[in-house]
């Protein structure tokens, strides 16, 4: 394994102090990310193209339990459809929160109808959906429309 600040991720590896594990959005090859290192803007394994984790990153059915599970620092989760009002006006409350929280916390959307088996194992109901999760498990859920606010009493509380 090259001593690079990104690894794909294979088998069991051990993990760093504090590491997020994301899919490049180029290659949907699963990255496990340095936190520490972040400012040095960290690079995909695979295909060598930027992993922004200033701005909420996309995960499927394949990769959910991954991400969450392997991220050492709180996961958002947005569960929202495109086609969903509410959904709309969250995207950009998201969006300043993983520019203004980079390395603090990392947000992922998860769209319900493309993934739906997530979505129907975790019983979403409604969108769309927060869920914060901390090292595979949810800890707090909020369904409907909220306004950044009621986002960090969230985080706060996941602690």
């Amino acid at each position: 394994m090259k001593p690079d600040m990104t690894t794909p991720l294979t088998g069991s590896q051990s993990q760093a102090a504090r590491s997020a594990t994301v899919a490049c959005q180029f290659c949907s090859t699963l990255n496990r990310v340095d936190i520490a290192r972040i400012d040095q803007k960290p690079k995909c394994a695979e295909c060598g193209r930027p992993i922004l984790l200033d701005r909420p990153l996309h995960v499927s059915d394949a990769t959910f339990e991954r991400v969450t599970t392997d991220t050492d620092i709180p996961v958002v989760v947005d569960f929202y459809a495109d086609w969903c009002g509410p959904c709309k006006m969250m995207a950009p409350i998201l969006d300043d929160l993983a520019h203004e929280r980079q390395g603090e916390v990392l947000v992922v959307k998860l769209n319900t109808d493309e993934n739906q088996a997530t979505a129907q194992r975790l019983n979403i109901r409604g969108i769309p959906t927060l869920a914060v999760y901390r090292r595979g498990q949810e800890v707090v859920r909020q369904t409907g429309a909220v306004p950044r606010a009621e986002v960090d009493r969230m985080l706060a509380g996941a602690k």
